[in-house]
Protein backbone atom coordinates (compact mmCIF):
# COMPACT_ATOMS: atom_id res chain seq x y z
CA UNK A 1 0.00 0.00 0.00
CA UNK A 2 1.28 3.45 -0.91
CA UNK A 3 0.19 6.48 1.05
CA UNK A 4 0.92 10.00 -0.12
CA UNK A 5 0.44 13.17 1.86
CA UNK A 6 0.62 16.71 0.58
CA UNK A 7 1.85 19.71 2.52
CA UNK A 8 0.34 23.16 2.31
CA UNK A 9 -3.10 24.58 2.07
CA UNK A 10 -5.62 22.85 -0.11
CA UNK A 11 -7.08 25.03 -2.80
CA UNK A 12 -9.68 22.56 -3.96
CA UNK A 13 -8.15 22.58 -7.43
CA UNK A 14 -6.73 19.47 -9.00
CA UNK A 15 -3.90 19.90 -11.43
CA UNK A 16 -3.79 17.51 -14.34
CA UNK A 17 -0.48 16.07 -15.42
CA UNK A 18 0.68 16.58 -18.96
CA UNK A 19 1.26 13.56 -21.17
CA UNK A 20 5.02 14.01 -20.77
CA UNK A 21 4.70 14.10 -16.97
CA UNK A 22 2.63 10.92 -16.99
CA UNK A 23 5.11 9.20 -19.30
CA UNK A 24 7.97 10.27 -17.05
CA UNK A 25 6.26 8.67 -14.06
CA UNK A 26 5.57 5.47 -16.00
CA UNK A 27 9.21 5.32 -17.16
CA UNK A 28 10.30 5.10 -13.52
CA UNK A 29 7.92 2.31 -12.51
CA UNK A 30 9.29 -1.17 -11.87
CA UNK A 31 7.05 -2.79 -14.49
CA UNK A 32 7.89 -4.53 -17.77
CA UNK A 33 8.23 -2.05 -20.62
CA UNK A 34 8.67 1.00 -18.41
CA UNK A 35 12.26 1.55 -19.50
CA UNK A 36 11.05 1.52 -23.11
CA UNK A 37 8.85 4.50 -22.33
CA UNK A 38 11.89 6.39 -21.03
CA UNK A 39 13.92 5.43 -24.08
CA UNK A 40 11.13 6.61 -26.38
CA UNK A 41 10.94 9.92 -24.52
CA UNK A 42 14.68 10.43 -24.97
CA UNK A 43 14.41 9.66 -28.69
CA UNK A 44 11.54 12.13 -29.00
CA UNK A 45 13.54 14.82 -27.22
CA UNK A 46 16.57 14.24 -29.46
CA UNK A 47 14.41 14.41 -32.59
CA UNK A 48 12.78 17.63 -31.39
CA UNK A 49 16.20 19.15 -30.69
CA UNK A 50 17.42 18.19 -34.18
CA UNK A 51 14.29 19.66 -35.75
CA UNK A 52 14.69 22.91 -33.80
CA UNK A 53 18.34 23.14 -34.85
CA UNK A 54 17.39 22.54 -38.48
CA UNK A 55 14.66 25.17 -38.31
CA UNK A 56 17.13 27.67 -36.84
CA UNK A 57 19.62 27.00 -39.65
CA UNK A 58 17.08 27.15 -42.45
CA UNK A 59 15.12 30.10 -41.09
CA UNK A 60 11.77 31.08 -42.52
CA UNK A 61 12.22 30.12 -46.15
CA UNK A 62 9.08 29.87 -48.30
Amino acid sequence: MIVAAACGAETGEQTELTRAEKDSIVAQLPVPGASGVGTAMQARDRANARAAEHDALVGNRP
